[in-house]
């Protein structure tokens, strides 16, 4: 059958993403064929348009939608036509009305979670689940410094480290991004344009420094972060919105305080079935009980998608981003 999805014949800005007819088979071992419900938006898709994280063009994009099962491949016996399902992993093409996807991928969503917030709960919400859990496991009383507080992975993550008791300070941009970090549970929130922003995270830590600091801004914050932290405090660098962190020496990890370095990616920490599932179910877990709500704030149709590519790099949104097939 022929269906519509976004297509890349070559990296660069948001106009070479186009909309395009292609032809979809039938599943093959081990695969689905999904009809997509609504497709999460996120920094990583703009990394994968630009070249940034190179794709084989041509190439779809987009790793996370919310969709249901149209059909099974051979082999495939714990999914069936009609199970409402959840993804944000390889390979990229979630921007599509529909496509074949390896049922391992998948996780089976609960009736109570609408399809938009499926879609924006995966790739965001495991990010949180896995920098908050396991790459530096926040106890009680830890005092976080969280970058783009705001933003898709910020929200969520701002909600359940207040969840865990965490102190945060949390930064973004404007006025209006500081007001929504506060209103999830910020106890401090700073911009990160004030030229005195650092001074400003060491007050607010008591002049001891963070225990942790998760920043997916990357080039514009990475080296004043590590000025936040406490000795032997926790960088934990996961994104780029501000584009690559240039390479540093070693050194001056042992010169700011032994400090312990991280690039983490989601596809490392969920890259097993069983990890997977645990990440999954956390996040399940946290939304079925209230403890984080996924906010969609921004939502286009598909047709629309690299202007939500523009409004993201723009740090013109809030919150989580959806296209609609």
């Amino acid at each position: 059958m022929r269906v519509k999805a976004i297509r890349i014949h070559q990296n660069g800005g948001p106009d070479q993403m186009h909309l395009e007819e292609v032809e979809l088979g039938a599943p093959g071992e081990g695969e689905v064929t999904l009809r997509n419900k609504a497709c999460g938006v996120n920094f990583i898709d703009t990394y994968h348009r630009t070249g940034l994280y190179p794709v084989s063009l041509p190439s779809g994009l987009g790793l996370e939608a919310s969709a249901v099962v149209e059909a099974v491949g051979p082999g495939v016996t714990d999914l069936k036509a009609g199970d409402r399902v959840a993804y944000s992993s390889a390979p990229v093409g979630a921007y599509a009305e529909a496509r074949n996807y390896p049922a391992a991928r998948l996780i089976k969503i609960p009736d109570a979670i609408d399809d938009k917030t499926a879609a924006a709960m995966m790739l965001q919400g495991m990010t949180a689940e896995y920098l908050i859990r396991r790459t530096y496991p926040v106890q009680k009383g830890d005092i976080v410094l969280l970058h783009a507080a705001a933003g898709g992975v910020g929200q969520i993550a701002t909600q359940w480290l207040h969840h865990l008791g965490a102190i945060i300070i949390g930064t973004a941009g404007s006025a209006e991004k500081l007001k929504i970090a506060s209103d999830l549970g910020c106890q401090h929130v700073i911009n990160y344009r004030d030229p005195d922003w650092v001074a400003q995270v060491k007050a607010a830590s008591g002049g001891q420094g963070v225990h942790v600091v998760y920043d997916g801004v990357g080039k514009d914050t990475f080296m004043p972060s590590l000025d936040c932290l406490r000795p032997r405090g926790y960088m934990v660098t996961y994104g780029n919105a501000s584009g690559p962190v240039a390479p540093i020496e070693p050194l001056i990890l042992s010169q700011k305080g032994s400090l312990f370095l991280t690039r983490p990616t989601l596809m490392a920490y969920t890259s097993s079935r069983a990890d997977l599932e645990l990440s999954a179910n956390a996040v399940i877990d946290v939304i079925s009980r209230g403890a984080v709500k996924i906010n969609v704030n921004h939502t286009y149709a598909l047709k629309d998608a690299a202007q939500a590519h523009r409004d993201l790099e723009g740090r013109k949104t809030t919150g989580s981003l959806v296209l609609i097939p």
